[in-house]
């Protein structure tokens, strides 16, 4: 899983590999890279605090996404198509993932006002259409989360999540051949 330390990298060439043939979801990921960038580093935000307005008005406005700045993504995060997907601050998601539209990863507000952790998500997992990811939430790895679902609770690794208040569909075994 990517680590929530400022060791992140900008992974540009990772997510322009993945997202190839979808010049949206590049500039999306290109942009999204250089405000978490920035917003790491203080100075960084005082100094170019204007390049994080129009990041938010670039992709709330102009694409109807919102990834925000503080979220740490993993290298190689494939956004198909993505019209009104959001994810949330301070979110963890791993490397290679896939996300679709109309998808809410985001925290829970807790009766006083505040927020609670975001959501964990491991790597080579694949998000569905339509799908909420809600609160202090660990995903594993080579998880599939299919269209509709809500997730409100862990997820060990190597299953497919269904329906909402989403149960286990099946266990995915992978074989690893030695020497191959």
């Amino acid at each position: 899983m990517v680590s929530e330390g400022r060791g992140q990298s900008l992974y540009v060439f990772q997510d322009w590999k993945n997202n190839k043939g979808n010049f949206k979801s590049r500039i999306i990921m290109l942009l999204y890279r250089i405000s978490s960038l920035i917003y790491r580093y203080r100075i960084l935000r005082f100094i170019f605090f204007w390049y994080l307005l129009l990041y938010k008005f670039a992709l709330g406005w102009l694409m109807n996404i919102g990834i925000n700045s503080s979220a740490v993504i993993g290298k190689g995060l494939r956004i198909q198509y993505g019209f009104g997907t959001v994810i949330g601050s301070n979110t963890v998601i791993g490397k290679n993932c896939n996300i679709r539209q109309l998808t809410n990863i985001s925290a829970k507000m807790k009766e006083n006002g505040s927020y609670g952790r975001a959501p964990r998500i491991g790597d080579n997992v694949d998000i569905g259409i339509s799908v909420v990811i809600l609160g202090d939430v660990n995903i594993g790895n080579n998880v599939t989360i299919g269209a509709g679902s809500l997730i409100t609770k862990d997820v060990e690794d190597n299953c497919v999540m269904v329906g909402s208040t989403a149960t286990v569909l099946k266990r995915k075994y992978i074989i690893s051949v030695e020497g191959a």
